[in-house]
């Protein structure tokens, strides 16, 4: 009886403690979390068990580890800032992943920031984001075209109309004079030493994200002065394979022909002239009666191009492996015959989780660009394609009757002798560029435990450009002459960092980055050119053939960069958020002592909106302050500008010819970084459940150490040196907008953004100026900008006119009174430097269709209009001009015209006359979509489909009197020659159609 009393206690103590003996089981839950809309991973989101203080969050890839004391009825609480929060029941599960859906009231996203992620609500410096979707909106040959008027405080010109023409970036202002001004362009994590990104397709980019105060930038240090560009590509997400296409085909025109003199009028001003400077008129009455309209020269070499685009992208993968996939064309034929611009690229992302602790990436781009130019820009008295296109008599043709090309410079006897058909720039010349890219990396990532995370990567950059321009036989004057240049650039990176998130009790998280990182630049080139060839069938593949070989030359160059970073993130309740940055670069370039650079930075920020005394707000939903400083860097300077380099020669001795070495012209000099101290106070705000958003920053930026080019005394033995000579400063306000007017059946989202920037030369070496840009043409020769103590950045310096003589010639203001015109009489005459950059998008959608339209334009800004120095006042070589020229010119009885007298004994300075207003609104893009129903269709092979069609640069508002206001003849990375117009490649304006469609 005992025994089985004793045996029943037994099972029932048993039975009792069997509940508490699996609660003392721990159980390891997994799991990734990402964003609903686009599967990309949320950083920093808390997973929490439900009821406790037992919690975790994800790392940088949206995973996470969380350990559990017992699995039974447990509750996961998911949980990040602008997102829904999830609770999942734990049950048997030891995977698992959770797809978060915006809140609506609090739209957050995790935005790419330098060496990391963080998210939106997180940030406390100032950075703008483009997406994808606004990338694309129309087909362009570079994705820097796609910013222009995205972001507030980013300026962004196209060179030239001509296609893959460059194009010049300006975020803030320009900060140096010497060096290059253009931002930093970051690709997947690999700072590139290009100055544009035209190796990336744009149907390939998910998101960039602008990095422009220095709390963002300075953990790029030396490269970080002018901002970052930090391009994300499109990466692989778990699930079925998915494939896009995107194809779409357009035709582009010249976006507005120059009113230039018929025949008729051509014939008769020239015999106004020929009167007036008292010779015999060229033309008879009979003749001119007989001109008609005469020829229109435009017409010839200004044709309707198309443009297409294709891109096809397959992606997917699983919970271990993430792939994606792409390939594009492009093909762009200039509205200037002869002139195209070809690109095609492969494109590859995987992402391996070898294990939960190790994960192998790797991302490459392959590119191969061929560009037919046409471009010749510049030129004088139609001794270029664009000027002679415009400069050619309407009474004369291009073809004489036995179907040669006229000779045009000796068609009259007044007209110019550089004049040249347009036809043999046209046919009779090439100029060719065959340019391959390579983009790749990879990096090895290692969690040794929740929250660490070492990042082990490498990548290579690699570019190899042919240029092969010849001109043949044919060419009007020409023995036949070719060169070839070839150069190749490469760039190693190796990039270490430890990364740590964590947050504890709650309330308190942080996130730190450090590291080291080395990255050397190799370039060389080599050139080699001929004249004289029997034969134009081998052009320019066989350069030993010419009569004259020119003598090669070569290039060399080799600089390395090593560098040391650390960040660390802290938030307090996600309320109060602080963020501390620093970095070391010690770079090849400069002088011993001088090597190295250190660049710190510090920012806050507070969520106001998070404090109880703004519960009760309710028209408030967000509101965060951010204050930030720190210093960013630029080197500025070649490779070899500290070291006494020696150039190469010949002399001779004894009637022997010998090679020689002897010190070059430039004195080397003990330099120092430039530096820019940047100052940045920011506010972020959401109203009304964030229907609308305002994002408004301050700045401040001094540039100090300010390198440049320096004459010295004849006679030193040395004819310049580089020093270190003056100070910028530029200031300004960004708004940036957001509104979501409609959110039921018919949708309407606006955003807009408007940026005021001022710089001032603050200060110059000696006080000196310096001169930038020029006015090249036989009528004038002059420096365009100036760079002076006290002024905005590269201003226009001139004579001012003062009407005209009683003989109708240009009278000039005496500034300093001594009855006397000369270099002192000059002054500031205008000002390239926008008062304000503007954008505003507008995307409506009702039952399927999509209606976006999209406008970007400046205000206040001038251009100097070279290209109207010949074409308006160069009487005497029978060019071509305005009609306005005619019936708006200086006579006896019409003493107030806008031109002078029509006689060629004028003589003129560089002036006022020549600077224009340069402000544009331009309706940069319309588009209408139609998303076609597939589900009511029964179409289940498809996910979407799009078809649309629209129109780039369809209306252009301006008083601008030539072809295009958007133009910067002479700008470039490291140029102060801003607001020039001399004969560019006019832009041109197109209608697209297209088709969007995924499997």
């Amino acid at each position: 009886m005992k025994k089985n009393l004793y045996r029943w206690l037994r099972v029932c103590l048993a039975v009792l403690l069997i509940p508490s003996i699996g609660w003392t089981q721990s159980v390891v839950i997994t799991g990734r979390v990402t964003g609903a809309a686009d599967n990309a991973p949320l950083p920093g989101t808390s997973v929490s068990l439900k009821g406790t203080t037992t919690g975790t969050t994800t790392d940088a890839e949206g995973n996470y580890r969380l350990t559990l004391a017992n699995q039974a009825n447990a509750t996961l609480v998911i949980s990040s800032v602008g997102y829904v929060a999830q609770e999942i029941a734990v049950g048997n599960q030891s995977v698992i992943n959770a797809a978060l859906v915006v809140d609506s009231r609090q739209l957050d996203e995790v935005v790419v920031v330098g060496y990391g992620t963080v998210r939106k609500s997180d940030l406390t410096g100032s950075l703008a984001q483009v997406k994808a979707k606004e990338l694309n909106a129309f087909p362009a040959t570079n994705v820097l075209q796609a910013l222009s008027g995205r972001a507030p405080g980013v300026q962004v010109t196209q060179n030239t109309g001509a296609p893959g023409a460059g194009i010049s970036v300006r975020i803030r202002g320009t900060n140096s004079i010497q060096g290059s001004n253009e931002p930093l362009y970051v690709v997947d994590g690999f700072p590139t030493s290009g100055s544009n990104p035209t190796i990336i397709n744009n149907t390939d980019i998910e998101s960039i994200e602008i990095l422009k105060d220095a709390s963002a930038t300075a953990i790029y240090g030396s490269r970080g002065a002018n901002g970052v560009v930090l391009i994300t590509t499109k990466q692989g997400k778990s699930g079925k394979m998915q494939v896009d296409y995107e194809g779409s085909y357009s035709t582009q025109t010249l976006r507005k022909k120059l009113d230039l003199m018929n025949a008729r009028e051509y014939a008769t001003f020239y015999n106004e002239q020929a009167t007036t400077d008292k010779v015999t008129p060229y033309f008879t009455q009979a003749q001119i009666d007989g001109f008609g309209e005469g020829f229109d020269w435009q017409d010839l070499i200004f044709r309707k191009a198309p443009m297409q685009t294709h891109n096809l992208t397959i992606s997917g993968g699983n919970e271990k492996t993430r792939y994606s996939v792409g390939g594009s064309i492009f093909n762009q034929q200039g509205i200037v015959i002869g002139s195209d611009y070809k690109r095609y690229s492969l494109r590859a992302n995987i992402s391996s989780d070898v294990s939960r602790k190790l994960n192998l990436s790797y991302g490459a781009t392959l590119t191969k660009i061929t560009t037919s130019r046409q471009n010749s820009g510049g030129g004088n008295r139609g001794g270029s394609l664009i000027s002679a296109a415009i400069s050619a008599p309407p009474t004369l043709t291009p073809y004489n009757e036995d179907g040669s090309y006229r000779v045009l410079a000796t068609a009259y006897p007044f007209i110019s002798n550089v004049l040249t058909n347009p036809l043999n720039y046209i046919y009779q010349s090439s100029d060719d560029v065959d340019a391959n890219r390579v983009l790749a990396n990879a990096a090895l990532t290692f969690k040794p435990f929740d929250g660490l995370a070492i990042k082990i990567s490498g990548g290579i950059e690699n570019s190899d450009d042919r240029t092969d321009s010849y001109t043949t036989t044919k060419f009007v004057n020409s023995q036949g002459s070719a060169s070839v240049s070839t150069s190749r650039g490469m760039s190693l990176l190796s990039e270490n960092t430890i990364s740590y998130i964590k947050t504890i009790a709650v309330k308190h998280s942080i996130s730190a980055v450090a590291g080291f990182t080395y990255q050397d630049f190799l370039s060389k080139s080599l050139n080699a050119s001929g004249v004289g060839f029997l034969s134009d069938i081998t052009e320019t593949a066989n350069l030993g053939s010419a009569a004259t070989p020119g003598i090669p030359g070569t290039g060399y160059s080799l600089s390395t960069l090593l560098s040391y970073l650390g960040r660390v993130n802290y938030s307090y309740n996600n309320k109060y958020l602080a963020t501390i940055s620093f970095r070391a670069d010690g770079s090849s370039k400069y002088s011993e002592g001088n090597k190295w650079g250190y660049f710190p930075s510090g920012a806050l920020a507070w969520r106001v909106s998070e404090e109880e005394f703004m519960k009760n707000v309710p028209f408030i939903t967000d509101l965060k302050a951010r204050a930030s400083w720190g210093l960013t860097g630029s080197q500025a300077i070649g490779a070899y500008a500290t070291l006494n380099n020696l150039s190469a020669g010949k002399t001779v001795f004894d009637d022997a010819l010998y090679n020689t070495f002897a010190p070059g012209t430039q004195l080397p000099g003990n330099l120092k970084w430039e530096t820019t101290e940047q100052t940045d106070f920011g506010i972020d705000a959401g109203f009304l459940s964030n229907r609308f958003r305002l994002t408004l920053d301050y700045y401040i930026k001094h540039t100090r150490d300010l390198l440049n080019t320096v004459q010295l005394p004849s006679g030193f033995g040395f004819t310049s040196t580089i020093r270190n000579v003056g100070q910028i400063q530029n200031k300004g306000l960004e708004i940036g907008l957001e509104a979501r007017i409609l959110d039921k059946a018919f949708k309407w989202d606006v955003n807009g953004n408007i940026s005021f920037n001022r710089s001032k030369v603050v200060k110059l070496n000696g006080g000196q100026d310096i001169l930038g840009g020029s006015v090249g043409v036989t009528l004038i020769s002059d420096a365009a900008n100036l760079l002076r103590e006290g002024q905005p950045m590269s201003v226009f310096y001139g004579y001012v006119e003062n009407g005209y003589t009683e003989q109708g010639k240009v009278k000039y203001v005496d500034q300093n009174g001594d009855n006397v015109i000369n270099q002192l009489d000059k002054t500031i005459i205008g000002n390239p430097n926008p008062d304000f950059i503007y954008g505003f998008n507008s995307a409506m959608s009702f039952r399927g269709f999509d209606l976006t339209f999209f406008v970007q334009g400046t205000q206040g800004n001038n251009l100097v209009n070279v290209s109207s120095i010949n074409n308006t006042l160069d009487y005497g070589f029978g060019l071509n001009m305005p009609r306005e020229v005619l019936y708006n010119h200086w006579t006896p009885t019409n003493t107030t015209a806008k031109y002078p007298v029509i006689s060629r004994a004028n003589s003129y300075n560089y002036s006022d006359r020549f600077v224009e207003d340069g402000s544009y609104l331009r309706l940069r893009n319309i588009q209408l979509a139609y998303n076609l129903p597939l589900q009511k269709m029964g179409v289940t092979w498809m996910r979407t489909a799009q078809v649309y069609a629209s129109g780039q640069n369809l209306l252009t508002l301006t008083k601008y009197s030539w072809w295009d206001p958007e133009t910067n003849s002479q700008g470039g990375a490291n140029s102060i020659g801003q607001g020039i117009d001399h004969y560019s490649y006019p832009t041109s304006k197109s209608v697209t159609f297209g088709l969007r469609v995924g499997f």
